[in-house]
């Protein structure tokens, strides 16, 4: 058996098709989306997704601004520029890039964010009314997920789901998604005793943990899907070739950019499993997408309505 090899890009342009078309829709009745992205010092790898966020709005037809702020800026003054961002009517979602510097307290940023323009699902009421099983902004990784199985009508209802991370950002909301659809979800960790066995009795896998390749075959129930959300830049020639052999297009990565991205999960897993998401090009390609759509929702929720 040979998994399916999830083609996270063609979903995430379906999406970001259907988030246009609704944008237009919306612009002609006067609503045009807004969300501002708060960007604070020289993280280039942040700069970079946020340079992504706002190709895609624009792609969209979504008005977005960017408030790149020096890293030297105070948590006092930080608060106030959310203020500001919560007071203005034509801003429907507020997004804080992390991380954030040394010095600034990202959940006392985080919360100072209006609940109506969290399209990043991290508000502490935002992830209360998900936890309760109530309408929420939900953070857009677990969303793409549910978006994935959903395409490849993965059965849910009923199914054993193991997630393996439990960070808020995606663990911890995906294994809550899985449960409101009526999977019977267990939720793991690095603490977990005897993880290869437990994660074997998974009809649905989540890998979240942030440590490349370790989930390999031992981890798997034959037919399995497998959803990989894991991104580790890997640098080491050996592993590399171990994990993709002589791979053409890995090893040349390496010599483009001195590293190539690789999941949580081994390669060899896609023996077992009957669906898997590839890194790059599984999730990731869902998360902006998602994004939004989440910001589309406020949107309509603040200015139209719900309508």
């Amino acid at each position: 058996m040979s998994a399916t090899i999830v083609n996270g890009a063609e979903i995430g342009k379906r999406i970001r098709a259907e988030v246009a078309a609704e944008a237009a829709a919306m612009a002609e009745r006067g609503v045009v989306p807004g969300l501002a992205v708060i960007l604070v010092g020289e993280d280039r790898a942040s700069s970079t997704y946020v340079r992504s966020k706002r190709r895609a709005c624009r792609k969209a037809g979504i008005h977005s601004e960017l408030q790149h702020l020096p890293d030297s800026i105070s948590q006092d003054e930080l608060l106030q520029r959310v203020g500001e961002l919560n007071r203005r009517d034509e801003i429907d979602g507020i997004l804080v890039q992390l991380p954030l510097p040394d010095g600034i307290d990202e959940q006392e940023i985080l919360e100072a964010i209006d609940p109506a323009k969290d399209v990043d699902g991290f508000h502490p009421i935002n992830f209360g009314r998900l936890a309760t099983g109530q309408d929420s902004f939900v953070p857009a990784t677990p969303l793409g997920i549910m978006e994935i199985l959903r395409t490849h009508d993965v059965p849910i209802e009923g199914a054993r789901a193991v997630v393996i991370g439990r960070s808020n950002i995606v663990g911890k909301p995906v294994a809550l998604l899985l449960l409101h659809s009526h999977a019977t979800v267990t939720l793991c960790h690095s603490r977990t005793r005897d993880l290869p066995l437990v994660a074997r009795e998974a009809d649905i896998l989540v890998a979240a943990t942030g440590r490349a390749a370790i989930v390999t075959p031992e981890f798997v129930k034959q037919g399995a899907a497998v959803i990989d959300v894991g991104m580790n830049a890997i640098d080491d020639e050996g592993l590399i070739r171990e994990l993709f052999g002589e791979n053409p297009d890995r090893l040349a990565d390496l010599d483009k950019k001195g590293y190539t991205l690789t999941g949580d999960v081994h390669p060899a897993v896609a023996e077992a499993a009957s669906l898997l998401t590839p890194v790059p090009g599984g999730v990731g390609p869902l998360t902006i997408a998602m994004l939004l759509k989440n910001c589309l929702r406020a949107a309509r929720l603040r200015r139209m309505g719900g309508a």
